[in-house]
């Protein structure tokens, strides 16, 4: 099976609109703060974002509180072609461990992690939905740890739930990973060395001890 470019697909999209004299509106979900900066940067030129920070995966709760405030500052801070718009979701951690319920010894990567996209991608379905939003989509596939095939099709069947569009995406590519680390070096911006979770921070110790 042909594999999806999902980053031309995403051109010919923004070529569209282009062409139309468009700036449309996307919900963006944002994993973090070094995350969401290339993303801000590209993207901007294009739509209007309004920002999703729903992470209440995060271990723990100072942890959160630190990551959401490096989010807000970076927003306000960076000049965009667009200004973005920035909504704080729940800090809903019973959602996440009841998800995660059975899960809790699975690698990183794994079901568990699936399970949280899904419930990430699909609160920021609905603020899209609710937002009367044109897009929705999100800044994890930005990780070379992420599989952007897995995300862009959980952003399709809830697409399709919600009435909302998914704005496929592939933020890695064109070096957009690299990109960035520089934008977060040039901006001061707190980097965490684990996912978020505490299954995220456990594999991490066990690592650095050798463990795993």
């Amino acid at each position: 099976m042909m594999r999806i470019n999902y980053q031309k697909e995403l051109e010919k999209l923004i070529s569209f609109h282009e062409s139309r004299g468009e700036t449309p509106s996307v919900l963006l979900h944002s994993c973090c703060a070094p995350c969401s900066s290339y993303v801000l940067e590209y993207l901007s030129q294009y739509f209007q974002i309004t920002v999703l920070y729903y992470n209440p995966n995060i271990y723990p709760q100072e942890e959160y509180a630190h990551r959401v405030e490096e989010q807000r500052r970076f927003i306000q801070e960076f000049p965009m072609a667009h200004p973005a718009g920035f909504i704080e979701g729940r800090y809903d951690t019973k959602r996440f461990y009841e998800m995660a319920k059975g899960l809790e010894a699975e690698p990183e990567g794994g079901a568990r992690c699936e399970k949280c996209y899904r419930l990430r991608l699909r609160e920021a379905a609905e603020y899209a939905k609710r937002l009367g939003m044109d897009y929705f989509t999100t800044t994890l596939s930005i990780s070379p740890l992420k599989d952007a095939e897995k995300l862009n099709e959980i952003g399709r069947r809830l697409a399709d739930e919600y009435g909302v569009a998914y704005l496929y995406s592939d933020f890695k590519k064109k070096n957009g990973y690299l990109r960035s680390t520089q934008i977060s070096k040039a901006y001061g911006m707190y980097r965490q060395d684990y996912c978020g979770c505490i299954f995220s921070l456990k594999e991490r110790r066990a690592r650095q001890r050798g463990d795993l």
